[in-house]
């Protein structure tokens, strides 16, 4: 029996990161279910009592429910737009990298992932303006758009790994391109699928410079311009803040609890073939 002895440099390390991940929500909770008074008293300690309340009170100063809807409504639809155009595009691109103009659409479209936002933030404002798409519809465009050049590069390299004799096969026996794409290809693509939805779903809903210069209208408002708006309400009641915050958070939290596995793999398949 091989006697294997802890690397402790390492279990220190894992130590100090698990601890600087942890501490934050920690942080979090206990602000959130404290009194203004205890939060006084001191910051770290354990809250005397679970004072829920501030939740609802929070709930109530933001029209919480309402940046939720509208936050659920971008993150659905782009997630579902973005899995059905993205894909068609890198499929396009994948199965014709030997020709020029592909190739070339490719490393365009992938450079974009270098340009920063603000150089073209204005145009952007000036344009959806004049569109008439200063709206969460206009917003979902916006995210397909946007999202495009980093999952066509993940799209194409895991595209590259599915045999062409699939495809061919399924043209032999009658299908055209289109079937071919719906019936053989997209199935196949489902760890990449699930990968780009997760990424897609985390910057919708978490996303917020985009909603602060699009959006102009109060009711249309996401979670995290919420956050922003009211920040002059909770500058002396941190109490709500956090609550406030923790309430936006949870829920991609849950979700990425349940997904990292499809995020590492994904990433990792997509970069490797």
């Amino acid at each position: 029996m091989v006697n294997k002895k802890t690397n402790w440099p390492v279990t220190i390390l894992l130590i100090l990161g698990s601890l600087l991940v942890l501490f934050p929500i920690y942080l979090t909770l206990s602000v959130a279910l404290k009194t203004p008074q205890e939060m006084a008293e001191s910051l770290l300690a354990l809250p005397l009592g679970l004072h829920f309340e501030n939740f609802g009170r929070a709930i109530e100063m933001t029209n919480f429910f309402n940046a939720l809807a509208n936050s659920a409504f971008i993150t659905v639809f782009a997630v579902v737009f973005t899995l059905l155009t993205n894909s068609l595009v890198a499929y396009a691109i994948a199965r014709n990298m030997h020709k020029k103009f592909y190739k070339f659409l490719y490393y365009y479209l992938v450079s974009a992932m270098f340009v920063p936002f603000p150089i073209i933030m204005l145009p952007i404002v000036k344009q959806t303006s004049q569109w008439g798409m200063d709206n969460l519809v206009g917003l979902i465009f916006l995210y397909i758009v946007y999202g495009l050049a980093f999952n066509v590069f993940l799209y194409v390299g895991f595209i590259k790994s599915i045999p062409k004799e699939l495809e061919e096969a399924a043209i032999v026996d009658g299908a055209s391109t289109w079937t071919v794409f719906w019936k053989v290809i997209f199935p196949l693509l489902a760890p990449m699928n699930a990968t780009v939805g997760i990424f897609t779903t985390l910057w919708a809903w978490n996303d917020f410079m985009l909603p602060l210069v699009i959006i102009s209208d109060q009711d249309l408002a996401t979670l995290p311009l919420v956050q922003y708006i009211f920040q002059g309400q909770f500058s002396t009641d941190y109490n709500l803040a956090f609550a406030s915050y923790l309430m936006a958070l949870l829920p991609l939290i849950v979700v990425y609890i349940f997904a990292q596995n499809w995020i590492i793999a994904g990433v990792t398949k997509g970069a490797i073939k």
